[in-house]
């Protein structure tokens, strides 16, 4: 702890003159591209990185002595590019990959059938309510109309015909 008044020394910045860039490069060239070619698996993409990340490095050279280890600023920003990169790919091939189901025709005759045989399964007063309220969408009303039937009696058999489907496996019945 300091006393009131003490001088407090700060640590002195190194005088020795930044090093020069062609000889940080050279040194660091070989090291970036072989970790910048087993992140890409293409020399090319590695090399370009590369670039791009001494180019940065560069364009900061002026103040390298603010920079505390940059050859760990160099690799960082290679990897930032590689992410980067990365992330625009996979945005741009989700907005031009347009992902269509093909659709299969006997896939709709088999629904079809399936959703036949659980109708018939049904007594025919619940499978008539079922159709008249889900499938033509009616109201209660109108239903109970054609049916012949109270409005009551609709709702009720139609619920008893859910219930009848979902135990038989029905999700959403």
């Amino acid at each position: 702890m300091q006393a009131e008044g003490d001088v407090v020394r700060l640590p002195e910045r190194s005088t020795e003159a930044p090093r020069d860039f062609s000889v940080f490069f050279a040194e660091e060239r070989r090291k970036l591209f072989e970790a910048l070619y087993f992140v890409t698996g293409n020399r090319a993409d590695a090399a370009e990185l590369m670039q791009d990340a001494f180019l940065r490095l560069w364009e900061r050279w002026d103040s390298i002595d603010r920079i505390d280890d940059p050859t760990g600023y160099l690799f960082r920003v290679a990897l930032n590019g590689f992410r980067m990169r990365s992330r625009a790919a996979r945005r741009a091939a989700r907005r031009l990959v347009r992902v269509e189901s093909a659709r299969d025709p006997f896939d709709e005759i088999e629904l079809r059938e399936d959703v036949r045989r659980l109708l018939l399964g049904l007594a025919p007063r619940q499978r008539a309510a079922l159709l008249l309220l889900d499938m033509y969408g009616y109201g209660s009303k109108e239903a109970a109309r054609i049916m012949g039937i109270r409005r009551s009696t609709v709702r009720a058999l139609a619920t008893q015909g859910r219930a009848v489907l979902r135990t038989t496996g029905i999700p959403n019945a």
